[in-house]
């Protein structure tokens, strides 16, 4: 009895011990603060910035105005939260398609500027089929993609190799530039998106 307690309470710990030398650790979440869980009426404008997309093309989020703007932030090597944000990404490009619906731009930003340039992320982005009319995957200069980070409220940490921890969040800014939502975490639907999307689009752009 006692050398099977003795093997279940080591069993546990060897996992935990093999499990932090893997890939599965490389992405380290923050977790959310109070009031950080779930959805989030939010006001904030979002300042201009300039970063470079898949293509090695200068993307400024000026230019932008007038559309509806899905954000997120990503990075390429991430083996967990991130694909599903992507993934949610794809499935709403295909229903907003699917609806013939056109005023809008999905953006991915990447938060490791170190592994992610425009060529690493337009591989990544293959495998999702985008529609690059309507969805850009977004890198630049570390300095330059900070200052986006702070804009939106997004804490990057990068620990070591390959660890990087950062807050996960999207959000969507209505045709004036204005953060309106924020998503916390990978829990939100297409279908709750889709729904702030059309309430977004009834508004006057003005």
């Amino acid at each position: 009895m006692s050398s099977n307690w003795g093997v279940s309470r080591v069993a546990p710990i060897l996992l935990l011990i093999s499990m932090a030398g893997s890939p599965a650790f490389a992405h380290l979440p923050i977790p959310p603060k109070q009031g950080e869980i779930g959805r989030k009426a939010v006001q904030e404008s979002v300042p201009n910035f300039t970063l470079i997309d898949q293509d090695g093309k200068p993307f400024q989020f000026a230019d932008a105005h007038g559309k509806l703007i899905l954000v997120t932030f990503i990075f390429t090597t991430c083996p967990d939260v991130c694909p599903l944000l992507t993934g949610k990404f794809a499935a709403l490009q295909r229903q907003l398609a699917a609806t013939k619906r056109n005023n809008y731009l999905l953006l991915s930003v990447t938060t490791d500027p170190q592994t992610d340039t425009s060529a690493v992320l337009k591989q990544y982005a293959a495998r999702y089929k985008p529609d690059y009319r309507h969805w850009l995957f977004l890198t630049g200069l570390r300095p330059q993609l900070a200052k986006v980070w702070k804009a939106f409220g997004v804490t990057v940490e990068k620990s070591g190799a390959g660890q990087i921890r950062h807050t996960a969040l999207t959000t969507l800014v209505d045709r004036r530039g204005v953060r309106r939502f924020d998503y916390y975490t990978d829990r939100w639907s297409e279908k709750e998106i889709l729904t702030d999307l059309a309430s977004l689009d009834a508004l006057p752009s003005r």
